[in-house]
């Protein structure tokens, strides 16, 4: 018989495996080290150049960054389909750097104009994109860069100086507006967001220039007094998932994940994974857990 101790540190990793397995079901088994179709070499020292090599842009947030970091770059890895790193500070960047990747997710928000990137980088990730890779804008990235207008095209929607705000985080439910489009097939609709922000009032580019997967009702009365954005009615749909294209790139931008908590939600984590892979190739192989799966 196993002592107490060893037991149940075997019982946790079992149980730790078994929540992983129900987030994330893969079409079939990633293609062991230098077998199957490589998407290039990967950056120096890649393990797996054969996986989709992810970049993630982060260092400056007013949110906790030093926490959702981790756990977007888990939750890709965990999938045994990317590759990921993270970087930051990307200020002075450029192609170069960019070169080795599928796909740039930005976890950043500059706040004022000494923590923008810089023409270099700022050139650099817009025509990375528009060479045909991919882009991932992860929730508060859609405030950052202010009268960056490539930035703002990529976006399709951005929260700007009165012009973006949201209630106090609350449960809501996340409808979706386009079941056929791979990062939505197969999840049920509407889909429960817990204790998550819902953004709303965004500046957007012109209709047509962005494509909505799932929106989310803005409640008006659960706004205060100081609030004092323009509201008519009694609430709005907004977007919160949606995707744009830049020249040949495609970006998927994703409004949900507050905080830590949020980015732990096996919603978010399945969304956010399938929308990485279709920025970066276009098509979307991870599977979808029976719990979060359309009847």
């Amino acid at each position: 018989m196993l002592p107490t101790r060893i037991l149940a540190r075997t019982l946790a990793a079992a149980l730790s495996v078994a929540l992983c397995g129900a987030v994330f079901m893969t079409a079939q088994n990633p293609p062991a080290a230098g077998k199957g179709k490589a998407k290039g070499k990967g950056p120096p020292g890649a393990n797996h150049p054969e996986r989709i090599q992810v970049l993630i842009i982060t260092g400056q947030n007013p949110h906790d960054w030093r926490a959702t970091t981790p756990s977007l770059r888990k939750t890709l890895d965990d999938t045994e389909k990317f590759e990921t790193r993270v970087i930051e500070e990307f200020r002075g960047g450029g192609p170069e750097l960019l070169a080795p990747y599928d796909v740039v997710v930005v976890n950043y928000y500059d706040g004022n104009a000494k923590n923008r990137w810089g023409e270099r980088a700022e050139t650099g990730l817009a025509d990375f994109v528009r060479s045909g890779k991919g882009l991932v804008l992860y929730h508060l990235s859609l405030g950052a860069f202010d009268g960056w207008t490539d930035y703002e095209k990529m976006s399709g929607g951005n929260w700007r100086p009165n012009q973006g705000h949201h209630s106090a985080a609350h449960d809501y439910t996340l409808d979706v507006k386009d079941s056929n489009h791979p990062i939505m097939q197969g999840l049920k609709s509407p889909l429960m967001i817990k204790m998550d922000e819902l953004f709303a009032n965004l500046r957007w580019q012109p209709e047509g220039s962005y494509h909505v997967l799932a929106s989310a009702y803005d409640d008006h009365s659960l706004y205060n007094a100081r609030d004092t954005q323009t509201k008519v009615g009694a609430g709005t749909n907004e977007p919160i998932l949606w995707t744009t294209e830049f020249g040949k790139g495609r970006v998927f931008a994703d409004a949900l994940g507050h905080g830590p908590e949020n980015t732990e939600e096996p919603a978010f984590k399945i969304i956010f994974a399938r929308g990485v892979e279709w920025a970066s190739t276009g098509k979307v192989t991870i599977l979808i857990a029976p719990e979060l799966a359309a009847k």
